[in-house]
């Protein structure tokens, strides 16, 4: 399973944006690994174009010197946020240029890039064509800044999308589920259905990218020289390499302003080399922070500073939590609020999952100090049921749900399915209250049915969360011995893999967090 966010341009810094899209990516490629695929997680930095060559000019230094500096921070930040990338691709790579060099002189050679001349709209900020139309209903303003479009001429060399209309057209038809969420879809196709116009593979007002071949005077467009970046890190352009396996790619993730790339003029570009199209584009909303758009200007930009203070405060795993469950992972935009932060991290971790796991390990090492774990079996050889909770059966539920979430990218879902198993655990300690059946000997094999099966579900909980909150995890796993425990996600969440007297330690895995008055966004 190949899975990547799509590469970050070196004329930014990482914010929100980044760190979240990452993490979806992250969080779903750790989930594959557990289930038992093969799985290959791709990141990078896109490092040429007429913004890199500008801001070069602007910091006296060269723009290589530039996307040096910038793709070292990206690289950082994904190290800092626990990413799992398998790879980190640059575009000013060796081995990018030169298969993407390979790749367009196969376009050429079947002409399905041609040399001519555009006249029109263009985007500065996003480096895009604008349709005549489109232009007009966006006002001649960027949709992402706002700012004007500028008019533009120049000799290009084309790609000719237009010659996919029937066969793009048909691939959202007969697979509704190429593209996701569904309003995103919905959007994509009736543009598509506007009809396609050709697009420009060259710019000629910048020397900073990959010159065309035997066109010295062109350099090939910033996105598309970027878009190759799926195959060049696995060495499509490269004979026989092991890599070549994973294509095509299980799903790439981007935020939905880079849709139509990925949607549109991505699957083209292979359709024409005659290559395989990627499984599923998932493009998911933006951030907005306390209910106003996220600007720079406005100082309510959540960069890197920011996140990082708030991992120093609640730790890596508990953002992580909160950027998967509360996230625009859908086709609408989400509320970042600190506030909300504070809440949830409270409620689902502290009071739930926290508090849970140091309730049943503190019970069974009060209990059971000399001899471990207790056995849900009782002294007749059957399993001591309570009524109205079948743990085993909750447990399979719960890891049944998580598995269909994850198969569907609804990752939030998946995080949620474990949630809603350990507060089935903490309603079952409150009903039964075992700590006043320790006070009656004849409630013994009562007892002791209670407090495994608790204990046993909130391991599995443990399990179903490990690609969400993989340090936490571990510190649960260490504490109930099973560190050691192998396999895939599923046969591990299995019921029955406590071992009777085993021995548990106490776990504290997050600490109640008391923001100081002022610091905590409404």
């Amino acid at each position: 399973c190949y899975v990547t966010p799509p590469i970050y341009y070196v004329n930014d810094k990482p914010h929100i944006g980044h760190i979240y899209t990452s993490t979806l990516a992250d969080v779903y490629a750790r989930y594959q690994r557990s289930i038992g695929r093969d799985t290959f997680f791709l990141t990078g930095t896109d490092e040429h174009g007429l913004k890199v060559e500008q801001s070069a000019a602007k910091n006296g230094v060269t723009p290589q010197e530039l996307a040096d500096e910038n793709s070292a921070y990206f690289r950082e930040a994904m190290q800092t946020f626990g990413l799992s990338f398998d790879d980190f691709i640059r575009t000013t790579d060796k081995r990018h240029k030169d298969q993407v060099l390979g790749f367009v002189e196969q376009l050429l050679a079947k002409d399905m890039v041609y040399l001519g001349e555009f006249e029109g709209w263009y985007d500065e900020g996003q480096e895009e064509y604008v349709t005549e139309k489109n232009a007009e209903e966006q006002d001649y303003k960027s949709v992402i800044s706002g700012k004007p479009l500028v008019r533009a001429k120049e000799d290009n060399y084309y790609f000719r999308l237009s010659a996919f209309q029937s066969r793009l057209e048909a691939l959202f038809e007969d697979t509704p589920d190429f593209i996701r969420p569904p309003a995103r879809r919905n959007e994509i196709y009736n543009r598509i259905k506007d009809g396609l116009q050709d697009v420009p593979v060259s710019r000629t007002n910048f020397k900073w990218g990959i010159p065309m071949p035997s066109d010295e005077k062109h350099v090939i467009y910033v996105w598309i020289d970027a878009l190759f970046n799926y195959l060049t890190a696995i060495n499509m352009g490269v004979g026989g390499d092991e890599r070549h396996k994973y294509w095509p790619a299980g799903v790439h993730v981007m935020a939905k302003e880079i849709a139509w790339f990925h949607a549109v003029i991505w699957p083209a570009v292979l359709m024409a080399l005659e290559l395989p199209l990627p499984k599923m584009i998932y493009a998911h909303g933006f951030w907005v922070r306390d209910g106003v758009k996220m600007s720079k200007s406005l100082g309510n930009f959540v960069d890197l500073q920011c996140l990082s203070g708030l991992v120093e405060l609640y730790g890596l795993d508990a953002i992580r939590y909160y950027l998967l469950v509360q996230g625009p992972n859908g086709a609408m935009d989400a509320n970042f609020s600190e506030q909300r932060l504070n809440e949830l991290y409270t409620t689902d971790l502290v009071n739930t999952l926290g508090n849970c796991a140091s309730r049943t390990t503190s019970m069974i090492i009060k209990y059971y100090k000399d001899t471990g774990v207790p056995s849900e079996v009782g002294a007749d050889g059957q399993r001591v049921v309570v009524e109205g909770y079948d743990f085993p059966a909750l447990a399979q539920a719960a890891t049944d749900e998580a598995l269909e979430c994850i198969e569907d990218f609804n990752l939030p879902g998946a995080a949620l399915a474990a949630i809603k198993l350990v507060q089935q655990v903490d309603a079952f300690i409150g009903d039964t209250e075992p700590y006043k059946l320790a006070k009656d000997e004849a409630m013994a094999p009562r007892l002791a049915a209670i407090l495994y099966q608790s204990m046993e579900a909130v391991r599995i909980a443990g399990v179903l969360l490990e690609a969400v909150m993989p340090t936490k995890s571990a510190e649960l796993a260490a504490a109930l011995g099973t560190s050691e425990m192998s396999g895939t996600l599923e046969e591990r969440a299995a019921w029955g893999q406590m071992v009777p007297g085993s021995m548990v330690q106490k776990v504290a895995l997050f600490p109640r967090v008391e923001v100081p008055a002022g610091t905590v966004q409404a």
